[in-house]
């Protein structure tokens, strides 16, 4: 039997990883991994996250089974960062908890699949497992180009297939600091994205994967936050893993908006039993150390703002890497310059496969085929180095 199981390629990341680790030199600089690293290339424990772990290791009573929706002290806590001060909005708003941002994204599709959803409409390029879930729920979906050449947003691509689409279709947005991109929609192309979703009756899924990395917590949630006051019904994707550095925990959470009213309350009700019952068949229960930890966080007023002050360290170095790329302008035939005004962890470079691979054989510089490079990689000590590369590998 497992003979008729066909050879599937493997992941690009994965393999990077590895060069990178065989690879001997002192100054290679590895910009693939999408993590954060700190101005010394480390990826650390947050001192917030390390507090709510001493704090439970003395108080927690028990490891019992948290049930399909998890811990609803953690996905209650989460809400008003995620959703402004009016966090149930009326009761319109529910969640549950799921195994990263990726467990959210994966219920979001399947749930829309089952609830008639026929197609999915999606900007590219994209985080690559999106399409992936896609593929393995077997919904069908449709590309629409999110990037312009000058490094903007494509506002009139988005635009034009949400009004192409319509009641039975929905579309997937990123919510800040576009992976891979790190281009986001401004607040007056999100009150277009808004006003659009509204007349057309297109269902909005909106994946926020990196809140607090971009321009800060409720300047990055904004435009996420207008569009959910101008619609009926969405599908809300959250990530705990990268803003609270909480990776390996798998930290994620998953909310329903629905429309107004009675009635909303219990379509509310009906679309949870829905969603549970998916989650029940997934992962069947999420795993709780770390949403537990993040609820601890966000009880106490000290570790909140701990966690708050060290999000903002980590914005500001992003940023300081972003400004110093685009103070360096051309670099052969590329141009760092529009860097300096995208948000988050990613960026693309416009590389070809064949520059990517001497960037590394000739300079020690990994990043994935795609041209995606993680800020994070990038300090004060590789980036003259890594502009230099560049540079050379792309000059006429």
């Amino acid at each position: 039997m497992l003979q008729r199981l066909e050879q599937q390629a493997p992941d690009a990341l994965l393999a990077l990883i590895k060069l990178y680790a065989d690879d001997t030199r002192s100054d290679k600089i590895d910009l693939g991994v999408g993590v954060y690293r700190t101005g010394q290339g480390d990826t650390p424990v947050f001192g917030a996250i390390k507090g709510a772990e001493k704090w439970l290791v003395e108080n927690q009573d028990s490891k019992s089974y948290l049930g399909p929706e998890g811990d609803l002290g953690f996905v209650h806590a989460l809400m008003p960062y995620i959703f402004g001060s009016d966090a149930t909005m009326g009761g319109r708003l529910e969640g549950m908890q799921t195994p990263g941002g990726t467990g959210a994204v994966r219920l979001a599709v399947a749930l829309a699949k089952q609830m008639g959803v026929t197609k999915l409409h999606m900007g590219t390029p994209s985080w690559p497992n999106h399409a992936q879930i896609i593929k393995d729920i077997d919904l069908d979906w449709q590309a629409f180009d999110h990037a312009n050449a000058d490094g903007t947003a494509n506002i009139d691509a988005v635009l034009a297939a949400i009004n192409g689409a319509g009641k039975g279709e929905a579309v997937l947005l990123h919510g800040c600091c576009h992976n891979p991109t790190g281009i986001d929609y401004t607040i007056d192309q999100w009150e277009a994205i808004g006003d659009a979703l509204a007349s057309s009756g297109t269902f909005p899924i909106i994946d926020t994967a990196y809140q607090g990395l971009g321009e800060g917590m409720d300047e990055d949630a904004a435009g996420m936050r207008s569009v959910l006051a101008k619609v009926p019904e969405a599908f809300i994707c959250y990530s705990c893993d990268k803003n609270f550095g909480m990776y390996r925990d798998r930290v994620g959470a998953f909310y329903i908006m629905a429309e107004k009213g009675d009635e909303g309350s219990e379509t509310l009700e009906k679309a949870f039993s829905n969603a549970n019952a998916l989650a029940r068949a997934s992962w069947s229960m999420p795993p709780d150390h770390g949403a537990a930890a993040v609820r601890v966080i966000l009880r106490d007023t000290a570790l909140t703002q701990e966690w708050l002050d060290e999000v903002a360290m980590m914005r500001a170095r992003m940023r300081e890497v972003r400004e110093y790329l685009g103070k360096a302008g051309m670099a052969g035939s590329v141009d760092f310059a529009p860097l300096a005004q995208q948000n988050g962890l990613f960026s693309m470079l416009p590389v070809t496969k064949e520059q990517v691979q001497a960037l590394r054989e000739d300079h020690g510089v990994y990043m994935a085929g795609s041209g995606r490079i993680n800020i994070a990689g990038l300090t004060m000590d590789n980036i003259d180095k890594f502009i230099a590369a560049v540079a050379d590998v792309t000059g006429s």
